[in-house]
């Protein structure tokens, strides 16, 4: 089976770690032929290439700058992509029949080359929604239904429609983020929508011993005596940082806790201010880091921290629940109402969770974690829990969507 994805992150090799090339690899492993198309931004100044790499070929397509990006320039590039992937696929995958093409959002402005290869070959087209746009940028207060900006508003709501229309299937990440679809969309059938979580593949889950994790908390500043919740991943609007600000600087007043912030976005300087303003005692604020030095500073941690902005009416999912998880890492998320996340977290009995407007009960549930026992003990559950998010299962239910395919309306 030749497998096409469509993708707006720059892959550059099939064996990097993360939810989608460690699906890829799966797919691989499984005897499928596994082609990629990913953006090669202009700020590389790289143009449009092959790469060849395992049993996995890559194509560069060269694109305006989409990520770290203003709003006006990552806006004009996103709607040029359509034509970009189109002439790219045309050019070099001119030979190749697509048995599936997989993509996911963001963005949503893919709907071209996928209807592209679907008549060309007659592919099954799967959706992994990882990102209900616009709404979510309405929620945030960058776009808006009524107001100046209504039209672009219009504009990628009637993209979005159209995605959802190519899609033979989508995968929710959530059974929250598949009633939301249907609740939003009556013109998508329950058929067409079932969950398919964010997946990775584990790894060995071997846990650092105490002389290494002293080790690596030296290496970082890191005090060695006291509990490190860390935050690692994306520091923009759709976190709430100004919520984590606040829990910042309440948990000044605690002594046995420190909270390690790792990561990069459009929010990192005004949060770089904040430090440098405040200089909080219990806290520090590390730059985006490699993954490989992440995962190992992850490893001489205690627990992971997840923050959405309250003002969400999606339910996100955030991925990096399950660095956590593999690291073996009980987590504690305080997120809007929405999102199911902490009723999974709950359930699984792996953390705590509560509503991103209150730091004091933030701290209070921080505070449940100064039980090494307890730590522990949420810990085992979040590698356990991790079977139901692995790679071989998001491979099975994809492979299930395609073999049901007449079933889908």
């Amino acid at each position: 089976m030749n497998i096409l994805f469509l993708t707006l992150i720059d892959i550059r090799s099939i064996e990097e770690r993360n939810i989608y090339t460690d699906l890829l690899r799966e797919f691989r492993e499984q005897g499928s032929h596994v082609y990629i198309a990913s953006p090669s931004e202009r700020r590389t100044g790289e143009k449009t290439r092959l790469i060849s790499e395992n049993g996995v070929t890559i194509l560069k397509i060269k694109t305006g700058n989409l990520q770290k990006s203003g709003y006006i320039e990552k806006g004009i590039s996103t709607c040029l992509i359509e034509t970009q992937f189109i002439r790219g696929i045309r050019r070099y995958y001119a030979g190749v029949r697509f048995d599936l093409v997989l993509y996911s959002t963001p963005p949503i402005t893919f709907y071209g080359p996928i209807r592209y290869i679907k008549q060309r070959d007659n592919a099954f087209t799967y959706l992994l929604l990882k990102d209900i746009f616009p709404q979510n940028a309405v929620d945030l207060g960058v776009l808006g239904h009524k107001g100046p900006g209504h039209w672009l508003c219009a504009y990628f709501t009637k993209k979005e429609k159209r995605l959802y229309a190519v899609s033979d299937r989508i995968g929710c990440m959530s059974e929250a983020n598949v009633e939301y679809l249907l609740s939003h969309n009556p013109s998508v059938s329950r058929q067409k929508a079932e969950v398919c979580p964010n997946t990775i593949t584990p790894s060995a889950g071997d846990r650092q011993v105490e002389a290494e994790r002293r080790y690596i908390r030296k290496t970082y500043g890191l005090p060695e005596d006291k509990s490190i919740f860390i935050y690692g991943g994306n520091l923009g609007k759709p976190q709430g940082i100004p919520f984590l600000m606040q829990c910042i600087k309440e948990n000044e007043k605690e002594e046995h806790s420190f909270i390690l912030v790792v990561g990069s976005g459009t929010e990192y300087p005004g949060l770089c201010d904040f430090f440098k303003r405040e200089k909080p005692r219990h806290a520090k604020l590390i730059r985006h880091m490699e993954k490989a030095a992440y995962e190992r500073l992850l490893s001489a941690c205690d627990v992971g921290l997840i923050f959405l902005n309250a003002c969400f009416t999606i339910p996100n999912f955030p991925s990096r629940l399950l660095s956590y998880m593999d690291a073996g890492l009980p987590v504690l998320a305080a997120t809007d109402r929405n999102t199911d996340i902490g009723d999974v977290i709950e359930k699984g009995r792996f953390g705590k969770w509560c509503e991103s407007v209150n730091a004091k009960e933030y701290i209070r549930l921080q505070r449940i974690f100064s039980d090494a026992g307890f730590r522990k003990e949420c810990g085992e559950n979040a590698r356990k829990y991790l079977e139901d998010y692995t790679s071989k299962k998001g491979y099975r239910i994809i492979m299930d969507s395609i073999s049901n395919r007449s079933k889908v309306i």
